[in-house]
């Protein structure tokens, strides 16, 4: 992906100096486990988090460290900033010709915990959006967990994650996310899941749209990108990763949609560009 000379988003709030420790029940290693189990079995990590939080009754404390970065940090910093930047210059213009105002979101870099309005989040969870302050939230670890233990490496790879959490971003601007929330609180498990799996394809479908609308501006795919993102959808589906963790799957716990359904609304976006075609809310299960 071509990011020379690209510009760097002020929208970003580096936490990564900043490590958040908790006192008493069970400790963050055991939230980050419980989390983690959740995140594998198709659940939402938040969930698991702020039950844990809620039952033991936590206290977390955040400390300032004066740790020094590598150069390969700084330069996934960098780099995040740049993808941020590029889906504000996409998604203003995109409202604009909508006839609404893109409001962009903040980025916070952490490293281990950190605090949202959604609850205590940890690098275990991946990165994720909290509609409840308009920020995404990434411990820039998890692009070299995606590299290790998926295979799934690249800066159009690593670019297609940031650009899936400003999709949530959208979906809220739009009033999609909410009306989905609201659903998903009225209807039992297995039904908020299908919702939930409408809301993570829009959102890969979304940063398709970027990614179209991004080369368009800038000229930024080159050779190998777009196959970077597709592996990249295709690794982080909930019936590969499910299979690869417990060696079978099960469909009605998916949340994120199957590797199949997240390559083919990636790709959707990536061809067309075209928002008209986000449709995941008016199809059957079977046409996702």
């Amino acid at each position: 992906m071509k990011l020379d000379g690209r510009r760097e988003s002020s929208n970003v709030d580096d936490r990564r100096r900043s490590s958040m420790s908790t006192a008493g029940g069970i400790g963050i290693g055991g939230i980050i486990i419980a989390a983690l189990m959740t995140w594998v079995m198709g659940g939402n990590p938040l969930d698991a988090i702020q039950s844990v939080a809620e039952q033991q009754m936590n206290v977390s404390t955040q400390t300032e460290n004066d740790r020094e970065f590598t150069p390969e940090e700084e330069e996934l910093a960098k780099f995040s900033r740049q993808v941020l930047a590029g889906t504000e210059d996409v998604w203003t213009e995109v409202f604009k010709q909508m006839g609404r105002e893109y409001v962009p979101p903040r980025m916070v870099l952490y490293t281990g915990g950190v605090r949202t309005a959604c609850g205590n989040g940890s690098a275990s969870m991946g990165p994720f959006y909290c509609s409840g302050d308009q920020c995404l939230y990434i411990d820039l670890s998890f692009f070299t967990s995606m590299k290790k233990q998926l295979g799934a490496d690249g800066d159009f790879a690593y670019a297609y994650v940031i650009a899936h959490e400003v999709g949530h971003h959208v979906e809220y601007l739009l009033g999609t996310l909410d009306k989905a929330h609201n659903q998903m609180n009225h209807v039992s498990k297995t039904d908020a899941n299908r919702i939930s799996v409408r809301l993570e394809l829009l959102a890969d479908f979304y940063a398709g749209v970027w990614a179209y609308h991004d080369n368009k501006m800038f000229s930024s795919i080159e050779d190998g990108d777009i196959e970077e993102a597709i592996n990249c959808a295709q690794v982080i589906g909930d019936n590969y990763l499910q299979e690869k963790a417990q060696g079978y799957s099960q469909p009605e716990s998916f949340t994120h949609g199957t590797s199949k359904q997240r390559m083919k609304w990636l790709k959707l976006g990536l061809t067309t560009g075209d928002m008209s075609k986000g449709n995941t809310f008016a199809l059957s299960d079977a046409e996702l």
